[in-house]
């Protein structure tokens, strides 16, 4: 009996002590972003927070406080309350301490510089010869059913001037069931790693994707972070940001050295880096150094936001090289406490405290995507043989047709009895939605088609509309490869209510050589086209709604067109395109082009064209749907030069023109986006206004600012009048700047751009073009503007300013108001 008394009193004491141990989370008040290794006092006991800013505390008197310190705070004193078991400590600025660079200790700060020093060694990138691995990776976007709440809520759903009406939501209740069961959705693939120092390739062995019986071959490229801990810049979610272990990143974050510990047998540095600037989102982490040879052995990374982001790297040490090789590799991004869905691809970053009293339990606020890569079959040093070098990432068929015995293989030891349950439940959804074909079909529209049997029926030939013809109905259509993968027909007729004439034309391919996706083609056309307008041929097209400059054009001219062209991909990294052509030119306006002492209302044009896009740091992946550029990387260049032939098929002109354009976006962490777009364009010779530039205006020539209320174009001119300016020699900047969306209610959420373009241009033969006035800008042309889009179901407003040397007399003149719209596909 007396051993019955004293294990209850042992019983008791434990649930006594147990309900008052406290885990807390010191966190930046305004940020939200946890201050790693904060100073905790209590009971006279001090001690520090982890790089996490969380501890635990044993609470032996309610009545003693709990105090926290860090460096550029105010002092934090709270008390711990009984039943409270979480806590969140939110520290305040001392706006008085000055805000002194806190430059990083000698001694760590050359254990850092010795980590870069000794990269080339430690980096198996560059510090083996060669090595090849299989790697496998699955991804999967689920939830832990226990954080959801069961609970079916009353909700009010707000209304536009009427009262709010409610609803029972058993949304969570719902999910909850759901993610009990399976996850929301899975993937799996094994690849093929290559590396020989001046070669990467990736090899697909295989892939399955619930839902698919062809995967979404983007995904097989996605990198939502970088491989190598060494690599610079540091990529999460395809956004580079400066590696702490680089020459440039020591200047961006402060180090600090925690202890020394043990892995694999060796003794590691353990060091805390985070941004100088506390207040940023840039990446805080743990380094494992080895106190040896500096190679990181272990790193962990977050980044706090919108999304809350976690990547885990661990290595094996391999003795007989001296290096580590990456072992396991981990990601997770999490819904932060925000209104907006988790966007994985430049998704806005904003932190939410996981400690957090307020933390939701809401079904779409538990919900995570989490990827975890292991390699295996290792092979170091060894020679390595490469197939199709050109392209990083090769995707054969063999990849598709793994059966469950393969997959088999890669079970864990522990079954996820949801894992199972995910394939089969998704397959049949997939199906029964018939979500591949919509897939499909979305794929076919973004490109601007419908597919109809064995024609892909062009949906911008439909309906048009210009000053000039009026509203303009036609139809066009492609035939697919329902009908042959080796030729295609494109056609299109057109006619316009107010010109009243037909407009048509027919281009016949055929495919030379399929990797390189080398199409030969003829083509006939009869249509209009709008003067002094620069067309890249290599530019890829993209389905709109509408095209908004063409709806206030006036001046065009009838082309009959001959051509003969080749379209390719065989170079690298390259689209290139090379045609001649036969155009039989009518100006539809009042103009005469005089050339020595003949004049001309009408001519013959026979010119030949060769047109590059190079993106030299975007990378490429070869599937069995043909080469696809899998991460869009900026700067991206195009040139084009066009030389008319003299003395053939009654040529009239000669001239050479030679265009060029690049265009670069840098993404940031913070979901926000800049982007400079130049181009420039010069032509020699004898040259008609109908090829000229014009530089893209896009204004009405009327006096009230309302009558110019148009729809604004992409990268036009929203102040330049249509025919003001004509050039031979042009050069134009734009740039532009994009913010955050922000929260109006009632689903208005603009997005801000704001934009400034310049153009300077001349033209040394103005005495050659008669009917027609206009102006040059030797002294430039400048106009900058806020453009408030997406206000609401896509429509916004943009208002621009014309100042210098152009500017003109009359103030509105130089205002002009644009309504925008932004159509989602949701692709």
């Amino acid at each position: 009996m007396k051993y019955f008394w004293l294990f209850l009193s042992l019983f008791i004491t434990h649930s006594f002590i147990a309900q008052n141990k406290v885990k807390g989370q010191v966190i930046d008040y305004d940020t939200k972003v946890p201050i790693a290794f904060a100073s905790i006092t209590y009971n006279n006991s001090k001690f520090n927070a982890d790089w996490e800013g969380k501890f635990t505390i044993e609470v032996k008197d309610f009545k003693l406080p709990i105090k926290v310190n860090f460096k550029g705070y105010y002092e934090k004193i709270t008390y711990p309350q009984p039943k409270v078991t979480n806590i969140t400590i939110k520290l305040i600025n001392d706006l008085n301490e000055k805000k002194a660079e806190i430059y990083t200790e000698n001694k760590v700060n050359n254990i850092i510089k010795k980590v870069i020093e000794n990269k080339k060694t430690n980096d198996p990138e560059k510090g083996l010869s060669s090595f090849q691995y299989k790697n496998y990776e699955y991804l999967q976007v689920t939830a832990n059913p226990d954080s959801i709440t069961s609970k079916i809520d009353s909700i009010y759903k707000k209304r536009f001037l009427r009262k709010p009406l409610m609803k029972l939501d058993s949304t969570n209740y719902k999910f909850k069931k759901f993610s009990e069961k399976q996850h929301l959705y899975q993937t799996e693939k094994v690849n093929l790693i290559q590396n020989n120092q001046s070669q990467y390739k990736e090899t697909v062995l295989a892939t399955r994707m619930a839902g698919f019986e062809k995967p979404i071959y983007e995904y097989l490229g996605l990198k939502l972070i970088s491989y190598s801990v060494y690599e610079n810049p540091f990529e999460i979610l395809e956004i580079p940001v400066q590696n702490p272990i680089s020459n440039f990143g020591r200047k961006l974050y402060n180090y600090k050295l925690i202890d020394t510990v043990k892995i694999d047998g060796r003794s590691a540095y353990r060091i805390y880096f985070e941004p100088k600037k506390l207040n940023t989102n840039r990446l805080r982490g743990l380094l494992y150094i080895d106190t040896v040879n500096f190679a990181i052995c272990k790193a962990y990374f977050r980044i706090y936001g919108m999304v809350n982001i976690n990547a885990t790297y661990t290595f094996d040490y391999r003795k007989d090289i001296d290096i580590w090789f990456p072992k396991n590799r981990k990601f997770k991004v999490s819904k932060g406490n925000n209104h907006e869905d988790i966007k994985i691809l430049g998704g806005t970053i904003k932190f939410s405290s996981d400690l957090d009293l307020t933390e939701s339990k809401n079904a779409t606020d538990q919900a995570y995507v989490s990827i975890e890569s292991t390699p295996f079959d290792i092979e170091i040093n060894k020679s390595i043989t490469f197939t199709k070098p050109r392209v990083k990432i090769e995707v054969p068929n063999s990849s598709l047709k793994q059966d469950n015995d393969y997959w088999n293989a890669f079970k864990k030891d522990t079954i996820d009895n949801r894992k199972l349950r995910t394939y089969t439940s998704i397959d049949s959804l997939s199906v029964s939605e018939k979500i591949e074909h919509k897939l499909f079909l979305g794929r076919k529209i973004f490109n601007g088609y419908y597919p109809v049997s064995i024609f892909d029926i062009d949906l911008r030939s439909i309906v048009k509309y210009n000053n000039f013809e009026g509203f303009r109905l036609g139809l066009g259509a492609i035939t697919n490869s329902k009908l042959s993968e080796k030729y295609k027909i494109a056609f299109y007729g057109a006619y316009g209510l107010k010109d009243e004439e037909f407009k048509y034309g027919i281009t016949p391919s055929y495919l030379a050589h399929k990797n390189s996706e080398t199409w030969v083609s003829a083509s006939y056309a009869d249509d209009i086209s709008e003067i002094a307008q620069t067309n890249f041929a290599t530019d890829s097209r993209r389905f709109k709604i509408y095209d908004p400059r063409p709806i206030n054009i006036s001046t065009f001219y009838n082309n009959k067109m001959s051509s003969v062209f080749v379209e390719s991909k065989f170079l690298p990294k390259t689209s290139s395109y090379f045609g001649i052509s036969h155009n039989q030119i009518q100006p539809l306006f009042d103009y005469t082009f005089v050339k020595g002492d003949k004049s001309y209302t009408d001519y013959t044009i026979t010119a030949v064209q060769l047109a590059f896009q190079w993106n030299p740091f975007s990378n490429y992946m070869q599937t069995p749907m043909g080469k696809i550029e899998y991460e869009k990387r900026h700067p991206k260049f195009s040139i084009q030069f066009t030389q008319t032939l003299p003395n053939l098929l009654d040529n009239n002109f000669v001239f050479s023109k030679i265009d060029f354009k690049t265009f670069y976006e840098l993404p940031y962490l913070s979901g926000q986006k800049s982007s400079v777009l130049l181009q420039t364009g010069i032509a020699f010779g004898d040259v008609p206004i109908t090829h000229l530039y014009s530089i893209v205006p896009n204004n009405l020539n009327r006096e009230a600012i309302l009558q110019r209320i148009t729809f604004a174009g992409k990268n036009s001119f929203e102040t330049m009048y249509f025919n003001e300016f004509f050039s031979d020699k042009y050069a134009s900047l734009q740039l532009k700047h994009t913010f955050n969306k922000i929260r109006l209610g009632y689903k208005i959420n603009p997005e801000f751009t704001v934009v400034t373009r310049m153009a300077f241009g001349s033209n040394n033969h103005n005495n050659q073009h008669l009917g027609i006035a206009y102006k040059t800008m030797e002294d430039g042309f400048f106009e900058s503007g806020i453009e408030c889009n997406k206000i609401f179901k896509g429509l916004g407003l943009v208002a621009f300013y014309r100042y210098g040397p152009n500017q003109l007399a009359n103030f509105d003149d130089n205002i002009a108001i644009k309504v925008s719209y932004y159509l989602d596909l949701g692709l």
